[in-house]
């Protein structure tokens, strides 16, 4: 006898996990939907710790779990690899640094059938991953306004609401094959890219606000910096791949603006007379109190004057790391075009 739920397959990509996998393992271990039901892909790129022994041994035990190879290492590689060797009707991405609450994956489908989108996804709780004030303040000031900008999967919503992209996503198989599959090129953003392609195309994109996952930040600033370093790098970058320019949204772009003015502050009154140059300083005054009243917030909520020093520091690091970022990737995004014209 057949089931009447659909066959879905759960694909994660992963490298070096160690001090979650078994998290994620034991996540959809205690999923309310039927292992009957279900497939599960970790996508490997070669992990050096002990990642794939943890995986070897749930597999062995539990049949429905798979390891897959990824030479490439990269996410989009990953994904292209589950979904090929899936065969669920609906398809849902997770990540390796996230946790998920036993309805995780009963609640998107359920959605999924309900609205006909083309891609739906929840809220992404951002949580330290110790108690320490600076793995806090990291944590608030990815789940803070004046940090992620209008990114509402990251923020919340009271109501379902079409967006521009979700967290990771639950897709139809068919998706894949009316929009295509991930961009291999992009390192970072393919699942903006790709939730960009659909829209861009006449397709529906849902957060869910019943639906959550949480995924643990980074609990050092070296760290933090690197990582959003990477990621406004891969801004410009992303655009000159695709050769599409709306394949990320305004926020995106905001940091880049915010790290070109501060040189042009610096270049301004380096050459102009002290009246000019304090007229100019004028945007910078406003953006140091946001950064006071933001960080004064944190600390209240946390109550806990360290985190909301540490936020104080943070929030300037996430916005600079991000905008010199985006401006690297434009300086090798125009020597791409320079190579590709040459």
């Amino acid at each position: 006898m057949s089931s009447p739920h659909p066959f879905v397959s759960l694909l994660i990509p992963c490298y070096n996990e160690s001090a979650f996998i078994e998290g994620v393992i034991r996540d959809i271990l205690n999923q309310t939907w039927s292992p009957e039901d279900m497939e599960v892909f970790f996508i490997d790129g070669g992990s050096t710790d002990d990642t794939r022994d943890k995986l070897q041994v749930a597999s062995a035990e539990y049949p429905f779990i798979k390891l897959l190879d990824n030479p490439d290492q990269y996410v989009p590689q990953a994904m292209n690899i589950g979904i090929r060797e899936s065969v669920g009707t609906i398809i849902i991405r997770l990540d390796a640094h996230g946790s998920y609450p036993p309805d995780y994956v009963k609640k998107l489908v359920e959605s999924l059938q309900e609205t006909g989108a083309d891609n739906v996804g929840g809220i992404w709780e951002t949580k330290a991953r110790s108690n320490k004030p600076k793995a806090r303040a990291i944590a608030a000031i990815l789940s803070h306004r004046f940090g992620v900008g209008n990114a509402l999967f990251r923020l919340g919503v009271d109501k379902p609401m079409e967006v521009d992209t979700v967290p990771f996503g639950c897709y139809p198989r068919d998706v894949f094959e009316k929009y295509g599959m991930y961009d291999e090129r992009l390192v970072r953003n393919q699942d903006i890219e790709l939730n960009k392609r659909i829209r861009r195309k006449g397709g529906k994109i849902l957060l869910i606000p019943e639906v959550s996952s949480v995924y643990y930040a980074r609990d050092r600033f070296r760290a933090f910096w690197r990582n959003n370093y990477q990621t406004g790098r891969w801004v410009p970058l992303t655009i000159a791949y695709t050769g599409a320019g709306d394949s990320l949204s305004l926020r995106h772009f905001i940091p880049f603006f915010f790290a070109g003015y501060l040189l042009l502050l610096m270049l301004f009154c380096a050459f102009a007379n002290r009246g000019l140059c304090l007229i100019f300083s004028i945007p910078l005054c406003f953006y140091i109190l946001l950064i006071a009243l933001s960080a004064f917030q944190i600390g209240r909520n946390q109550k806990s004057l360290k985190t909301g020093l540490f936020a104080l520091y943070g929030f300037p690091l996430l916005h600079l790391a991000y905008g010199i970022g985006t401006w690297q990737g434009l300086f090798e995004s125009i020597g791409l075009y320079l190579k590709g014209n040459g």
